[in-house]
C-alpha cells in the first residue's frame, strides 16, 4: 500500500498553514492546528504533456477534534499511526525524514514544552490563482498514515 501525507493546492487568499490545516481536515476528517514547520519538499512531475513544479509545506499539527474519515475520493484509507512507527510507512524519503524531524520536535515539546518549538515562518496568503489541475501518481491514490497513535 502507498502512504503518503496529506497536502494539496493552496487556494487564492490562503496561507500555508491554513492549507494544511484544510487538507487534513478534507482527507483525514481531523481538525488540527499548527504547531511548528518541518519543512517543505519541492518536486516535479507532468500532466497533460506540461513539466509542472510543486512545493508542499508541512507542519508539526495538534489534534483539535474529529473522527479519522476517509470520505474524500482522493483517499483510500486513514490511520493515526505511532510517530516512530510512520517513517516506515511511508513511500517517499522526503517524507520519511520529516516524519523523523516531526519525532525530535515532538521529543523537544515533551521534555522543554512550547518554547522548544521553533516559530512559525512568515506565510503570506495565495495571490494567483493555480495553473494545474490535482494529480496522483501513476502509481495510485495517495494513502494517508499520519497522526498521534491509540
Amino acid at each position: 500500500m502507498l502512504w503518503s501525507l496529506p497536502k494539496g493546492h493552496i487556494e487564492m487568499g490562503e496561507t500555508a498553514e491554513q492549507t494544511a490545516i484544510r487538507e487534513v481536515a478534507e482527507e483525514t476528517g481531523i481538525r488540527g492546528g499548527v504547531l511548528a514547520a518541518l519543512g517543505r519538499i519541492d518536486y516535479w512531475f507532468v500532466t497533460d504533456g506540461r513539466r509542472v513544479h510543486k512545493t508542499v509545506h508541512h507542519y508539526l499539527m495538534r489534534f483539535l477534534g474529529g473522527e479519522l474519515s476517509d470520505d474524500d475520493l482522493e483517499v483510500a484509507e486513514v490511520a493515526w499511526v505511532p510517530i516512530r512507527e510512520l517513517p516506515a510507512r511511508l513511500a517517499y524519503a522526503d517524507e520519511r525524514r520529516l516524519a523523523e524531524v516531526a519525532d525530535e520536535l515532538i521529543d523537544k515539546l515533551q521534555s522543554d514544552g512550547p518554547a522548544a518549538l521553533p516559530p512559525l515562518p512568515p506565510s503570506s496568503p495565495r495571490r494567483r490563482p493555480q495553473t494545474h489541475s490535482r494529480t496522483r501518481h501513476a502509481d495510485g491514490p495517495r494513502k494517508n498514515g499520519h497522526g498521534p497513535g491509540p
